[in-house]
């Protein structure tokens, strides 16, 4: 099989002879051999790992990402970020905890971002609300 990894910005993994492939999706860990029915998931923050024709095993972590296996010989896995290495170890400490901590930033960024939001509404809100016995149906029209 034929595998592929890419980001908005680079193609992370072109490998050939891929003989087994074990990739993570919200159902849990999964394998994919040679032959496999087309297949499209949604990754999860995890390691993708395989084994090439010399038995040697190969990864790369991932942020998320979709994978496709199409044809039964060609796995495609496009995903936010990606980062390549054959130290196990260190992926599934150091960068997937790198990818953890972006993640949590994201939504903290964004719980600010919609507060500041909110309380732009509601100061626009109290500007325009007419003042008692003014305005439409008020006492003073």
């Amino acid at each position: 099989m034929r595998l592929s990894v890419t980001t908005p910005l680079a193609i992370v993994v072109e490998a050939d002879d891929i003989r087994h492939l074990r990739a993570e999706d919200e159902t849990g860990a999964f394998g994919i051999l040679p032959g496999h029915a087309d297949f499209l998931t949604a990754l999860t923050l995890s390691v993708v790992s395989w084994r090439d024709a010399g038995g040697l095993e190969h990864h790369v972590a991932v942020n998320q990402g979709i994978l496709e296996v199409r044809n039964g010989n060609s796995i495609v896995i496009a995903t936010p970020k990606a980062v390549a290495d054959d130290d196990l170890q260190r992926l599934e400490t150091e960068v997937l905890a790198g990818f953890r901590q972006e993640i949590e930033d994201e939504k903290a960024a964004h719980s600010d971002a919609q507060r500041l939001y909110l309380s732009a509404i509601r100061q626009i809100y109290r500007c325009l609300r007419p003042e008692p016995g003014t305005g439409f149906g008020g006492a003073g029209s």
